[in-house]
């Protein structure tokens, strides 16, 4: 049987990281490739309602580009735009570190979560550096658990988030099942002055705490482990729900 795969990120649909996954994936079956016209970082899990979109097929093969999000391009993938109905979405490479609460702004986790809503596997793959990223690290961990994962469903509403160290093959020590980590950015918001005196804001701080937390993603990444964190959709806080049930109002 022919896997169709979904390939698709948030550095655009010509970045080195798309090319390179994209790849790594044609040795497991045929690619698709849906992502977007220019880069859409940390847009997290947006749909575009107020505007129509617009797609434009790239060369001769399966390649579109999408003038929207991430989320928009599984969305329209899975809803008509492709002929065929992928098995498996891959999302990556991305160039930088989706680690602890990151995962709330990624544009890349969130072509995985859109997918995962949509009942098809997924996975989110970005390498943890910005400069000389060894991406054939990152697209052989890709390729290792799609194979996996075409012989074993992940569980409903549970996609992987995968995070590789800026390191050659050769130095990675392995890999670790883990666990959500956590950190604080530092100045978020900076205001300042444009030529004509009118206020204007950045926003992006840089990371000044992390909080320790036992087989995070964070602490396999810092120690030279790929870290691969399995994240369910029900955000629901199941214990202190019991706890709510004693509320009178």
């Amino acid at each position: 049987m022919t896997i169709n795969i979904l390939v698709t990120n948030d550095d655009g649909v010509y970045s080195n990281g798309i090319r390179a996954l994209a790849r790594e994936m044609d040795r497991l079956g045929t690619v698709y490739t849906v992502a977007p016209a220019s880069e859409r970082s940390a847009t997290s899990h947006s749909l575009t309602l107020h505007r129509p979109l617009r797609v434009k097929k790239i060369g001769r093969g399966h390649v579109y580009a999408v003038n929207g999000t991430p989320t928009d391009c599984v969305h329209l993938a899975l809803n008509g735009l492709l002929e065929v109905r992928p098995q498996i979405v891959v999302s990556g490479i991305n160039i930088g570190p989706n680690l602890a609460d990151d995962i709330t702004y990624s544009g890349t986790v969130a072509a995985a979560i859109e997918s995962t809503l949509q009942g098809v596997p997924a996975i989110a793959v970005s390498m943890v550096g910005k400069n000389r990223v060894y991406l054939k690290t990152a697209g052989e961990i890709a390729f290792r658990l799609v194979r996996r994962m075409l012989g074993q469903a992940l569980p409903p509403n549970v996609l992987l988030n995968v995070n590789v160290p800026n390191l050659p093959g050769n130095r990675i020590k392995g890999y670790r099942f883990t666990r959500q980590g956590k950190r604080k950015y530092g100045e978020s918001v900076i205001e300042k002055l444009d030529p004509r005196g009118e206020k204007y804001y950045w926003i992006g701080g840089y990371m000044i705490r992390e909080t320790p937390v036992e087989n995070s993603d964070i602490q396999a990444v810092d120690e030279g482990y790929i870290s691969i964190t399995p994240i369910q959709l029900d955000f629901t806080a199941h214990a202190f729900l019991k706890e709510m049930s004693g509320w009178r109002l």
